[in-house]
C-alpha cells in the first residue's frame, strides 16, 4: 500500500510540475516548446516555474494593421 501511495504522489507531483506545459498545450499556444524548455530548465526554481505558468496563461497580442 505504501508503494501505491508513493507512486501516486510522484505522478501528482509530476503533473503539478508540468502544469505550465499542460496549460500551454490546452490553450493551443504557439510557443509551447518555449514554455516547456523554460519549465524543464528553470522550473525547479520556483521563480522559473511561475514565469512559465504566467507565460502559458498570457494571450497573444493582436497587432494593429
Amino acid at each position: 500500500m505504501e508503494g501505491f501511495i508513493l507512486v501516486l504522489v510522484f505522478i501528482l507531483a509530476t503533473v503539478f510540475y508540468f502544469l505550465p506545459v499542460i496549460i500551454a498545450v490546452s490553450r493551443e499556444k504557439d510557443n509551447v516548446a518555449a514554455v516547456a524548455i523554460m519549465n524543464i530548465l528553470l522550473g525547479w526554481t520556483f521563480i522559473g516555474w511561475v514565469i512559465a505558468l504566467v507565460w502559458a496563461f498570457t494571450d497573444k497580442r493582436e497587432t494593429a494593421g
